[in-house]
């Protein structure tokens, strides 16, 4: 997915929980980056990850966006513990409706993965 997306239909606001972040973070350095992960509670869904932006695609209507995490706001962050502000920019107009759930369930896919990582039994996770 490139950085150049189509036009938001609305941008928000968003404060990332610390250890979301710092999980994503991780699995980009210790899995793959950029690394796409399926959200298994949402149908047809991934997340593609990387450095600067994560993207939510529709993956039945080739990669469509459909809200994308974006420009984190990192640089000022003093300690891991800090939550991480960004931008959420919604392309879909039904996006509003599972960008609180879509964000918990990437929490929840990425430390999946991390853990069949440490303990050898694959990652779960498309490159």
């Amino acid at each position: 997915m490139p950085h150049d997306s189509p036009s938001a239909l609305r941008i928000f606001p968003k404060c990332i929980d610390a250890s979301c972040y710092n999980a994503i973070r991780l699995a980009l350095r210790r899995i793959a980056n950029p690394l796409r992960v399926d959200l298994p509670k949402h149908r047809g869904l991934s997340v593609i990850l990387d450095d600067h932006v994560w993207f939510c695609v529709d993956g039945f209507h080739e990669d469509l966006p459909v809200l994308a995490w974006r420009d984190f706001e990192v640089r000022e962050r003093s300690s891991l513990q800090e939550a991480v502000n960004c931008q959420l920019h919604l392309y879909h107009s039904h996006a509003g409706l599972i960008m609180g759930s879509a964000l918990e369930a990437l929490e929840s896919a990425v430390q999946q993965c991390l853990e069949q990582v440490r303990t050898g039994s694959g990652s779960g996770v498309s490159q």
